[in-house]
């Protein structure tokens, strides 16, 4: 509990990551705000079906509160928005001159503040993709002070998780992006570090994932503990191996 998971991909895409946080949370009896930036709520659905987990039975019963960011951007933009319960838009700053991501912040605390009835074991917030609402307009000041407020409220206050998505490229002109990848990395209890082969593209072998452990966080004098495999993505589950010692080699 109380800990921000980074997910980065580079290369490649990591999207398989946040369907397995997403179904895994769903599982454990968590109560999910999920932030999608990226793709469709059908989109996440379908997926999460193979995974053996309904978002719409999730949702009907409260345990999801989803966000579907592509619908929420078009309302905006068209003048379809209607406030909810008084509420603003949670991407409200679109329409405004001010990159001020408040009205997403409120979203997420209001979303993820467990009232009388709730019976979940945690909040968790899910973000997909992070790096879209720069994309939107949004400053990196804007972002990492929003991703600031949801860890003291999350992790610090509700005690709950943060897992967030962020594309990066270390060969990118895109300074904002690589500058909101750069931080967060500095602030993470874990990072899931997706990248695509070097070599390029192979039938069975899909790229290989770093795992580091920021155990100099705790103010340790330990190194942080680094671990790499290679994996194989299939249609409902991810094979994981040592680098060179895919099922096709052996």
């Amino acid at each position: 509990q109380g800990k921000f998971t980074l997910l980065r991909d580079t290369r490649t895409d990591g999207s398989f990551l946040v369907h397995h946080f997403l179904s895994f949370y769903l599982r454990a009896g968590c109560k999910v705000c999920f932030v999608a930036l990226l793709q469709s709520f059908s989109h996440y659905n379908i997926v999460a079906q193979k995974l053996g987990v309904s978002l719409t039975a999730a949702k009907e019963r409260g345990q999801l509160v989803f966000l579907e960011g592509l619908k929420s951007c078009l309302d905006l933009l068209f003048g379809e928005e209607e406030e909810q319960s008084g509420q603003p838009s949670p991407l409200q700053f679109i329409s405004e001159s001010t990159s001020n991501l408040k009205a997403l912040f409120d979203f997420v605390r209001i979303s993820l503040t467990p009232s009388g009835s709730d019976s979940w074991k945690g909040p968790v917030l899910l973000v997909d993709d992070l790096s879209v609402l720069l994309s939107l307009g949004a400053t990196p000041v804007a972002v990492l002070d929003f991703i600031h407020y949801c860890r003291v409220a999350v992790c610090s206050q509700l005690k709950g998780n943060i897992v967030v998505l962020v594309h990066s490229n270390e060969d990118s002109e895109d300074e904002e992006n690589e500058l909101i990848v750069n931080s967060l990395c500095h602030h993470s209890d874990l990072i899931l570090w997706v990248e695509g082969l070097a070599t390029g593209f192979c039938k069975d072998v899909h790229g290989q994932i770093k795992i580091i452990r920021r155990v100099s966080l705790e103010l340790t004098a330990e190194q942080d503990h680094v671990q790499i495999y290679q994996y194989k993505i299939q249609d409902k589950n991810v094979t994981f191996f040592a680098k060179g010692l895919s099922a096709a080699v052996l």
